[in-house]
Order: C-alpha cells, then structure tokens, then sequence
C-alpha cells in the first residue's frame, strides 16, 4: 500500500474515532462537584460522604452520569476560581455542584469579593455550557447579625443573578442538632451525611433530566477499523 494512501487511511480512522469518543462523552456527562471540607468528606470515612452517596444515587436513578468530586478541605471561592479552568477542561461537565464560601465567611473575608467570586465560577461553568447549582451555607452567629444575615443572602443573590438552581442551606433540617456534627461543631459525622444528600438531590436531579435533553440524540456507531470497543453497564 503506497504510504500516502496508508496515512490518509491511518489519519480518517483516528479522527473517526475521536469523534466517536466526543458523542460518546457528550452522551455520558460528568456532574463536578466544586466544594470544600463539606463535601471533600472531612473526618467521615472514606466513601460515606454526601459526594460518595450521590455517586450510588446517580448509579441507581440516572445511569451514564459520572460524578467527579473536585472538593478540597479548607477550599475558598479563590482557590476554587483558581483550580476550576482546569477542571472544566479536563471534565467537560455537564453539570457543577458549586459549594463554596464557607471558609471565606469563617475567615470573616469581605463579602463583596466573596460574591463577586463566587458569581465568577457559577459564569465560567455556564460559559462551558453546565448547568449550574450554588449551594448556600451559614456561619455561626458570632460573627454578628449583619455579617452573618449578609453571608447567607449572598447564595441566594448569586443564584437568580445567574439563574441557577439553588439550595438555600446544606445542612437544613438537622443543623441545631449537635449529635450529628463532630468535635469542632462544623462538619456533619457520616449519619447526616445522607440528610446532606436529601437536601441536594431535589434541586440537582430536575438538572440531569435538562442535560438529558440537550444531549438527546441516536445512539452513536463505533467507526469501523477503530478497533476499540465499549462496554457499558
């Protein structure tokens, strides 16, 4: 076989197949989770966190999705604005669970910044074509009534600026109740963390069927000669 002709063959087939893996993963979105030590699983053991229960939910009821958890304990809105370009990159999401904020409020960080960050992140995953859902949080009342009514409002404010979904707070329905937090009053034990999870799921599954949508097409044919197959569960 002249060697031209075997480079336009060798060139098609690798292209065919590279599109082939895009609709595929255009088929098969990623749900990126964007938080700090409240979804990175902070003292829980591993693999019962709200993030690792929403991976079993989403295997059960919306089969094909795959969750990523980008949370890092001690994470800010800065460092999350910092790390999330490359995150977009690398997983395409088609969903971004925004939790962030926390530790900007605990650190007693200037609420104007905090907000205009966390708007940025929400219009960066929207710009890369995700759907968006901020999640709200509080801090406790000793950093006084001003401070803390303003942190709380921030969330809310960010979600119809950006017309996301919204979860109000994280920890409704069970943050008065000191059993279920750790030595440091902060992070849910493992027995809220399915609490956690009922609180996102109602405003996070209405977002997969939106991304189902979007992404409805036929099912995509494997290119002949790729010489690669998939399997699917």
């Amino acid at each position: 076989m002249p060697l031209l002709k075997k480079f336009l063959i060798t060139a098609l087939l690798t292209v065919g197949g590279a599109l082939w893996f895009a609709t595929i993963a255009a088929a098969n979105p990623v749900i990126l989770v964007l938080g700090d030590s409240l979804s990175a699983g902070y003292g829980v053991p591993a693999g019962q966190g709200w993030v690792d229960l929403l991976t079993e939910k989403v295997a059960r009821e919306a089969p094909g999705y795959t969750v990523v958890n980008a949370s890092i304990s001690g994470e800010t809105t800065f460092g999350g604005l910092e790390r999330l370009p490359a995150l977009l990159e690398r997983h395409a999401p088609g969903v971004v669970v925004v939790e962030l904020g926390a530790n900007d409020g605990l650190r007693g960080g200037d609420l104007g910044d905090t907000r205009t960050r966390l708007e940025r992140i929400v219009q960066k995953c929207q710009a890369a074509d995700a759907r968006t859902l901020v999640i709200g949080m509080r801090i406790p009342p000793n950093y006084g009534p001003k401070y803390t009514r303003r942190f709380h409002e921030m969330f809310g404010e960010v979600a119809r600026a950006t017309r996301s979904a919204y979860v109000p707070f994280l920890l409704a329905g069970f943050a008065g109740r000191r059993e279920l937090f750790q030595d440091d009053g902060l992070h849910p034990v493992a027995r809220a963390q399915p609490l956690i999870l009922d609180n996102v799921w109602p405003r996070l599954k209405p977002l997969l069927r939106a991304v189902d949508g979007r992404n409805a097409s036929p099912a995509p044919t494997q290119p002949r000669g790729t010489g690669t197959a998939v399997i699917t569960k």
